[in-house]
């Protein structure tokens, strides 16, 4: 660790980490790993704390209902843009809970409703079954449906790891296939979009012993088993041109680092306005370990700053 610069925090979050003894999550069932995330999440997320709404709700989806969560620092809402938030957990594990106050921290920075979907997770539901069911809930909630309360004026996809990887996904799906109201920008972090086969170097640097392992992504990409032929499995392949102005981040001691700059890269290439905001010294999943690494705090706050920059770009007046 020494050859790559590392918070004070960071670095301490680790060797506790580390330290640790028992199975890592790639090496017990599936169900246990869920517990694992949620347990980890306990010490070191930081709270949800108060907030005017925090509602449950149902979304129809293409094999039953959705379940989903309404984060809004305001009781009542006008017309405006809604963030659409897809949990990480490489689509094995995460759930509302796992989000829960991060999804909080972004309705209140960001002053917006913020809707939370809880998409079906492999192995017992590989690909695509999770882009169908964030396909699904975002085109929902594009149609202002009277669940809600309030117009619905725009799409903000937002995610975390696999679900930068939806994010990105959904957004190319609107682009092609657009819902009543159209994705005005996009905000992934640390997403994955490359295939599993795929060599890149910082997963090579950071395979092991910086929360997130090349053992833990390989264990994902078995259960979820995406299809790197399909933008959907892997997007950084595939045309990037229209895609919505972007804000998104990596970390540097993330073995997904070097896809994340690829994939913001090629927006540059196809012409999409981006900000790209790096957490130096910081680790995949930062977002949730505000507790665990107190700094990631600065970095959640940088990132919604840029949203907040950006949303008041696309939403002035012509």
């Amino acid at each position: 660790m020494t050859e790559h610069f590392t918070r004070p925090d960071t670095a301490a979050f680790l060797a506790f980490l580390n330290a640790q003894e028992g199975p890592k999550m790639n090496e017990v069932s599936a169900e246990e790993s869920r517990e694992m995330m949620l347990a980890m999440g306990a010490i070191a997320e930081a709270p949800t704390g108060d907030l005017a709404v925090i509602r449950d709700i149902s979304i129809p989806g293409p094999a039953g209902d959705i379940p989903a969560r309404v984060y809004d620092a305001r009781e009542t809402r006008g017309a405006g843009p809604v963030m659409v938030f897809y949990h990480g957990g490489g689509f094995v594990i995460g759930n509302l809970d796992t989000h829960g106050p991060y999804c909080a921290e972004a309705a209140r920075q960001l002053d917006i409703p913020v809707i939370s979907i809880d998409y079906r997770l492999a192995p017992e539901h590989p690909f695509p079954a999770a882009t169908d069911d964030c396909e699904a809930a975002t085109r929902w909630i594009g149609s202002s449906p009277a669940e809600l309360g309030y117009e619905v004026t725009g799409l903000i996809p937002s995610g975390d790891s696999a679900g930068g990887n939806l994010t990105i996904v959904t957004a190319m799906t609107l682009r092609d296939k657009p819902a009543d109201v159209p994705v005005i920008m996009q905000n992934p972090l640390y997403p994955v979009v490359s295939g599993p086969d795929d060599e890149w170097q910082s997963l090579t640097d950071f395979a092991d012993g910086y929360l997130l392992t090349a053992e833990g992504m390989a264990w994902f990409m078995e259960a979820y088993k995406p299809d790197s032929g399909d933008y959907r499995g892997a997007p950084l392949d595939f045309d990037q041109a229209g895609m919505p102005p972007t804000v998104m981040t990596t970390a540097s001691l993330d073995p997904l680092r070097d896809q994340g700059i690829a994939y913001a890269e090629a927006l540059r290439n196809a012409g999409v306005p981006v900000e790209h905001i790096s957490a130096d010294g910081n680790i995949h999943g930062y977002a949730n370990l505000r507790q665990g690494i107190p700094s990631s705090n600065e970095d959640v706050s940088k990132a919604m700053n840029a949203v907040k920059k950006m949303l008041a770009e696309v939403t002035a007046p012509a």
